[in-house]
């Protein structure tokens, strides 16, 4: 049966190609769309991930805005990756559809309620909604929610701080609230997402791809990849770290993973936001979290490649 998901995003390039990547596949089935702020602002994301569902024809899917900052710090957002948009890159169609008029949580909550099974919750964005969530509706989150997979963190690496991820980053305490409730975790950190790099030849291959969808993301991948080609980060292409999520609900067999405490500093004057992984259970804390760390790069192109064509 296709996994029932709800997809709290912050559209962005790599948000955007793991919702089309999630509407792909049949071996997923994406209830409702949820947004954060962080890549760009608010109002920005929010229309980011109904242009892309008006690009993908569905329509069908709800989708809702959530939490407009950070639970505590202010927001911070990256258009130097992302653009003024934050899809820069391409002519994305206006919304033809008109966004929920309810708060992120209670679309959650109501599609949680509706559903006959468990649901993943996959956060590709900061984790504000998520937190919130959960504090609002503990019970609710215990009965239904199975799993949420998230992008987010590291082991030892930083691509906003010296060692500090982006979308922990923005809402390390939301981050904390959520890794230390209790539900299994599956983390897809930079360690893992730095090898999903696409390469500039695979992006003009995109260009070959006839139909709106594939030209679309021709058009945004050759934007999002210039960033990525500043010689401090020793990429050869562009990481694609938001549909690692999505890869691995598909075919976790792509990635290899290893299983231990996850939890995240807010008090440190230079590591505020850093994920801290025990990987040798120094701790003692308990194991909360599977952590991507490999991943087979050529089967993650070639499922990236046939989402998109599929919409031929």
């Amino acid at each position: 049966m296709a996994k029932k998901i709800i997809l709290d995003c912050d559209p962005g390039h790599d948000d955007a190609l793991a919702m089309t990547m999630a509407v792909a596949s049949l071996k997923i089935d994406l209830l409702a769309v949820t947004t954060s702020a962080g890549n760009q602002t608010p109002d920005k994301t929010l229309n980011n991930a109904m242009r892309m569902l008006t690009l993908l024809h569905r329509e069908d899917i709800p989708v809702a805005q959530g939490n407009r900052a950070p639970l505590v710090k202010p927001l911070e957002t990256a258009p130097e990756v992302h653009g003024k948009t934050g899809l820069d890159g391409a002519d994305l169609p206006d919304p033809d559809f008109a966004v929920q008029d309810i708060p992120a949580i209670e679309l959650i909550a109501k599609t949680l309620r509706a559903s006959t099974g468990p649901v993943t919750l996959v956060v590709t964005g900061p984790m504000t909604n998520a937190a919130l969530f959960l504090r609002v509706y503990p019970d609710l989150a215990r009965e239904k929610i199975d799993q949420i997979v998230f992008m987010g963190g590291a082991m030892g690496l930083g691509n906003w701080r010296p060692s500090v991820e982006f979308n922990i980053f923005v809402d390390p305490e939301a981050a904390k609230i959520v890794l230390n409730f209790g539900i299994p975790l599956v983390m897809a950190p930079l360690n893992v997402t730095h090898q999903a790099q696409i390469m500039k030849d695979e992006i003009a291959a995109i260009k070959e791809i006839d139909n709106p969808v594939g030209q679309a993301f021709y058009g945004l991948l050759s934007f999002f990849e210039q960033y990525h080609e500043n010689p401090k980060w020793g990429f050869k292409g562009a990481p694609l770290h938001d549909p690692c999520t999505i890869a691995w609900l598909i075919d976790p067999t792509m990635f290899t993973t290893d299983r231990m405490n996850v939890d995240v500093e807010t008090q440190g004057d230079l590591t505020r936001g850093e994920t801290v992984c025990d990987y040798y259970q120094l701790t003692g804390k308990p194991v909360n979290t599977e952590v991507m760390l490999g991943i087979d790069r050529s089967r993650f192109i070639k499922l990236v490649m046939d989402s998109l064509k599929s919409f031929d």
